[in-house]
């Protein structure tokens, strides 16, 4: 195990690239006892009534809500995202803290199965202690969608923070062990790279989520795979949304856009690649510049705007860096594309079209306001175009037959979560997870609350 000591963390404002303080890792003494303490801590959770779990989720939906623009703002100082961004976040935690206590008896109540057997049932029971390496992007949200079920199912949660959000982590963890649950069973953990490794490998750790890149998701799963530990991988995305013919073009245009200024652009499932038939090509990048235009970039704590910073000054340095080399590799540049001036890693709306193989734009994600068209020749090719990447995390298309769209979106779409005639987005209610390069293992839903429970025969025979 890592024999280095705690570390100091930076907080840069993205907004204003001010150094706002320094925030104190934990040393290794301290979270190899947190770790201690959450299994301890777990022992008798998993023992507590559905109910009194359920209590413990319905005060943090409340806490939630009562804190809403207090969480925005921190938000928005540590990695940059609007006012109004954060405050539909915060809901959206809230209302799956409150799902999982309203569905979680019913989704873990015992399944019996007709056998040989006097008695056989299926019945679902918590793994144990289950460590999360979270992002910055959505830095409540998606610790949130983790404990929620991890939590109502009986386990204990210990998290991993991004290094540019340690408040989020820090007040997530306040917020729980206010809400009742026993403090050792949520703590956040502000650690380095070799320790998230000695995590992974403490034999109390009994599984692993991770949110992030595709190449820190191989590095976990790698990790994770030796001591034989359950993971859940929610890696990166480069979503097509397909354009057909008869598309009600300003409507998927509108959307497109939408989904790709959420936050700043930098989301897993953003509208990452238009693939565009050539009926309504014209039209529609005419629209997209439109909208595209129209966003109000700014101070995400002021009011109104709806396009922040990037969360890093390097995360914008290399977005530019993917803009510029697709240039230069032919697409060509409708609006956008260059480094404004001034203090904090803002990024103009950008759009590049007649984006083609060979290009960045094409093959790799883009984690930033920038919308790809790729044009294809016709409707097979365009399904051709949307499936012709590494990663399947989303993809949408829009089409005026909607049946039609659904049947494409079942039977050729690759990905986890396709929608039709609207952006990809993640509810409590519907599983959400991708494959091939994005991962594997399904969060929220159903089968979000069953990923981390031990799902058990028990066979009772005769005398």
């Amino acid at each position: 195990m890592s024999t280095s000591g705690a570390l100091r963390f930076p907080v840069i404002s993205p907004t204003t690239g001010a150094h706002l303080r320094d925030v104190q890792g934990l040393p290794r003494a301290e979270w190899l006892g947190a770790v201690e303490g959450a299994h301890e801590a777990q022992r008798g959770w998993q023992t507590t009534s559905l109910e009194a779990r359920a209590a413990v989720l319905e005060r943090a939906a409340g806490l939630l809500r009562g804190r809403t623009d207090t969480y925005a703002r921190l938000m928005a100082e540590e990695m940059g995202k609007p006012l109004d961004q954060g405050r539909g976040e915060i809901e959206k935690c809230a209302w799956v803290c409150e799902y999982y206590a309203e569905q979680a008896a019913a989704v873990l109540a015992p399944e019996s199965i007709a056998t040989e057997a006097v008695r056989s049932q299926v019945v679902f029971r918590p793994l144990g202690v289950v460590l999360a390496i979270m992002p910055w992007n959505f830095p409540f949200w998606q610790v949130f969608r983790f404990a929620a079920p991890a939590l109502m199912a009986g386990n204990a949660a210990l998290l991993k923070p991004a290094p540019n959000v340690p408040g989020c982590g820090a007040a997530i963890e306040a917020l729980w062990h206010e809400a009742g649950l026993p403090p050792a069973l949520f703590r956040s953990l502000l650690v380095d790279t070799e320790a998230v490794g000695d995590l992974i490998d403490h034999p109390h750790v009994q599984a692993v989520t991770l949110t992030g890149s595709t190449r820190a998701g191989r590095a976990v799963a790698e990790r994770a795979g030796r001591a034989l530990k359950k993971t859940v991988l929610e890696l990166g995305g480069s979503d097509p949304y397909v354009i057909l013919a008869d598309a009600h073009v300003e409507q998927a245009a509108q959307r497109c856009v939408q989904s790709r200024l959420i936050n700043a652009g930098q989301s897993c499932i953003a509208a990452k690649r238009c693939i565009v038939v050539p009926e309504v090509r014209a039209a529609f990048e005419e629209a997209v510049v439109r909208h595209m235009r129209a966003a109000h970039m700014g101070d995400p704590v002021q009011e109104g705007v709806d396009l922040g910073p990037l969360a890093r000054h390097d995360l914008r340095d290399t977005l530019h860096k993917q803009v510029q080399d697709s240039i230069r590799a032919g697409a060509r540049c409708l609006l956008g594309g260059q480094v404004p001036e001034g203090p904090g890693a803002f990024y103009p709306p950008t759009v590049l079209t007649d984006v083609a193989p060979g290009c960045p734009a094409y093959h790799e994600e883009l984690f930033g306001p920038v919308a790809t068209i790729l044009p294809a020749t016709d409707e097979a090719d365009a399904l051709r175009i949307a499936n012709d990447t590494a990663y399947g995390l989303g993809a949408a298309l829009f089409t005026a037959d909607v049946e039609r769209g659904q049947q494409l979106a079942e039977e050729v779409l690759e990905a986890g979560c396709c929608a039709v005639n609207d952006f990809v987005r993640s509810d409590p209610r519907l599983p959400f997870g991708g494959i091939k390069d994005s991962g594997y293992g399904r969060e929220l839903g159903s089968f979000g609350l069953r990923e981390f429970v031990n799902v058990k025969t028990i066979y009772v025979g005769g005398l």
